[in-house]
């Protein structure tokens, strides 16, 4: 009740004054720091009654010190009509429509609208203060901004203090109930630069201008960088080369493998690798791989490898018809490239250059081997040669071969050689009412056969045969053709059969064959007569075989002879006979040395020998091919003055057998002969007349 009455007395005053209640100053919209001190003016004139503030609708209370609302007053000159309204600190909660009212007068001030400011707070980077990033991989660095910041804050990155333009920033506003996150994402792809780079996430709003900052260092790991070299670079084939292998990497590294040509280098593990370089270098890489945790780098690198010449592709045969062109080729690898010639086989004269060989318009003198050469470069190193064949197709050629002569009747051979390519259809033997290419026909036959190596200089050659069974005389008159067909066409010669004569041969055989038999007959008769009157004197213990000396005659022989006494018969032979045997009567037998064919009587002739009155000796019978009327015997008539006979002689001093006494199986029992019986009124012949010689008689026998 004492409100309203105070109300009405001061409606009645104005009224009695003339003035009314009026504001001085009103209240306007205010933005205020959360935990500062906000302040919201009032001023009212010609108004001395009371004075309170609403929030949102809400009357604080009449009171200055506004009780139950610690931090809340109103403060100024009532006096004057001043009541502003101060908050300190400023919280959240404070955020509201505030009014001025002058209940008394009725007036109120319009709302004014504090806004309460809460500045951000450090933002937080995810997985900082030091970020692990893996160097060449995309990655997103999340700096978040939690807290009742109003208004919502601006996240910013910088590096270096200098912002990240072009940078792509994410933004998501979260609410759960009062609180809200800001986040920005931040996409880069680091590399190995990068490590130990600083980033800066700066969050910033109106109630904090300047924002706070979020550092972070990047910790990147990276696989190897590598760096590979060789020691030295160009290099000839056979010496060593070094190769080493440097890698960064972060975490260290933990392997290295080495592979040459995508091949593995069994053994080598480190980061050097020595090799002894060759051809396959310079197109075979060498490359060496590093590796940690993070992943794998690889490095690779050639050598200049200085080589001879490597024959990559060898000429192929040709095979061309006549007048046509024809073509080869060869490659040859080297380093520097090597020179490549071409010439024919077998001569230096040089016909092309480079890898391809052109014969224009070949004939059949072009058919030969050409040889591809490849010269050694600078280097000096190796060199090479290939071959290949050119086969001209023409017309076979047909050449007779030496055919040895025939004898009548009996067998013959005719040849031929042809060259053709390609090869014949046939090759055909044909003569007077006859043809033959393959097989036999009657007498003749034919085969065909290649040629040997060393009859194709020319190209593919055959060999045909005609072979003849039982010549008859038309065969060596009549002209044997050899020819051969192939699809150029056609070539022949014609082949003779030569004739061997077979009367010189007989009659060299028969010559021949009568002068053995002549010498034969001339042997055996000389054998026969001598045999027929020698004499042998045996011992059936021992075979004794006396020389007789020079006084030996007709006197002294007697049982001294039997016996073996007499001084002056000269040395005695011992001859060990073991081949002798004896008959039923106890005399010795001999072997028949003509195995009983010619019944000859097994003896052993005994002759002294010397120079007699007349200088004469017994020489041994000339040949029976000598000049007829040549005396068997050499003549004694001119010294002894007397024609001596087969039985001028007679056996002494024994017996000897044959040297080969198992060459003969019958034996002829030996006759007992005295001195010869000479012809009426021949003088006697002096046996004594020839001196003893100095060494014992030669036994001889047939």
């Amino acid at each position: 009740m004492l409100v309203p009455a105070l109300l009405l007395f001061l409606f009645c005053l104005r009224g009695h004054a003339g003035l009314s209640p009026h504001f001085l100053q009103q209240p306007d919209d205010l933005v205020a720091l959360l935990g500062d001190e906000a302040r919201l003016p009032c001023a009212l004139g010609e108004y001395w009654g009371l004075v309170q503030w609403t929030k949102d609708g809400l009357a604080l209370g009449g009171e200055r010190d506004l009780p139950g609302w610690s931090r809340y007053w109103i403060s100024g000159n009532a006096a004057s009509g001043q009541h502003d309204l101060y908050i300190r600190p400023v919280e959240l909660e404070d955020q509201a429509s505030y009014e001025c009212q002058a209940t008394q007068a009725g007036l109120r001030s319009r709302p004014a609208q504090l806004h309460v400011l809460v500045p951000p707070e450090a933002p937080q980077v995810l997985g900082g203060p030091f970020v692990s990033l893996v160097a060449g991989v995309p990655a997103n660095l999340i700096c978040r901004s939690r807290g009742d910041a109003r208004p919502t804050p601006e996240l910013l990155w910088f590096r270096d203090g200098i912002r990240l333009d072009g940078t792509t920033f994410h933004q998501t506003l979260l609410k759960e109930g009062t609180t809200a996150s800001v986040e920005s994402i931040l996409s880069l792809t680091p590399s190995s630069h990068d490590d130990g780079a600083t980033l800066v996430c700066r969050a910033r709003s109106q109630a904090l201008p300047s924002g706070k900052d979020t550092a972070i260092t990047l910790s990147l790991q990276y696989p190897p960088v590598v760096t590979l070299s060789a020691e030295p670079q160009t290099v000839l084939e056979g010496e060593k080369v070094t190769f080493l292998c440097q890698a960064t990497a972060q975490p260290p590294v933990t392997g290295y493998r080495w592979a040459k040509g995508g091949s593995p280098v069994l053994g080598a593990r480190g980061p050097m690798l020595e090799v002894v370089a060759d051809a396959s270098f310079l197109t075979e890489p060498v490359s060496c791989e590093v590796s940690n945790a993070v992943g794998s780098a690889n490095r690779s690198t050639a050598l200049d490898v200085q080589f001879g010449p490597i024959l990559q592709a060898r000429p192929e045969p040709m095979s061309v018809d006549v007048g046509e062109d024809a073509s080869f080729s060869c490659a040859w690898r080297g380093n520097p490239l090597p020179r490549v010639t071409w010439t024919r086989s077998g001569d230096a004269q040089v016909l092309s250059s480079g890898p391809t060989l052109r014969l224009p318009s070949v004939g059949p003198e072009d058919a030969g081997d050409y040889v591809c050469r490849a010269e050694p470069g600078r280097s000096g190193l190796g060199g090479g040669a290939a071959e290949a064949r050119l086969t001209v197709n023409a017309p076979p050629v047909v050449t007779a071969l030496h055919s040895a002569p025939a004898f009548l009747r009996g067998p013959a051979r005719l040849q031929c050689l042809v060259f053709a390519s390609p090869a014949p259809d046939a090759v055909v033997w044909s003569w007077d009412g006859g043809f033959l290419a393959a097989g036999s026909q009657g007498r003749f036959l034919v085969e065909t056969f290649p040629a040997p190596e060393g009859r194709q200089e020319q190209g593919p050659a055959l060999i045909s045969v005609l072979h003849i069974s039982g010549t008859q005389e038309s065969d060596f008159s009549r002209g044997f053709n050899c020819s051969a067909r192939n699809r150029l066409g056609e070539g022949g010669t014609q082949v003779s059969l030569g004739r061997r004569d077979l009367l010189p041969t007989v009659r060299i055989l028969a010559g021949a064959a009568a002068a053995a038999m002549t010498l034969l007959m001339v042997i055996i008769g000389v054998t026969l007569c001598c045999w027929r009157h020698g004499k042998a004197s045996f011992s059936k213990q021992k075979n004794l075989v006396r020389i007789p000396g020079s006084s030996d005659g007709p006197s002294s022989r007697g049982s001294e002879e039997e016996t073996g006494s007499g001084e002056d018969r000269g040395p005695i032979v011992h001859t060990d006979h073991s081949d002798l045997v004896l008959d039923e009567e106890g005399a010795l037998e001999t072997k028949d040395p003509t195995n009983g064919y010619y019944k000859v009587r097994g003896v052993s002739v005994s002759l002294s020998l010397g120079e007699g009155p007349g200088g004469g000796l017994f020489l041994p019978p000339p040949s029976p091919l000598g000049p007829p009327g040549t005396p068997t015997f050499y003549d004694f008539n001119p010294h002894l003055g007397m024609v001596p006979s087969c039985r001028l002689y007679r056996a002494r001093a024994g017996y000897l057998t044959t040297p080969h006494p198992r060459a003969f199986t019958s034996y002829s029992k030996p006759t007992s002969i005295g001195r010869p019986d000479l012809a009426p009124r021949t003088p006697p012949f002096p046996y004594a007349a020839f001196p003893i010689p100095s060494h014992p008689r030669l036994q001889t026998h047939v």
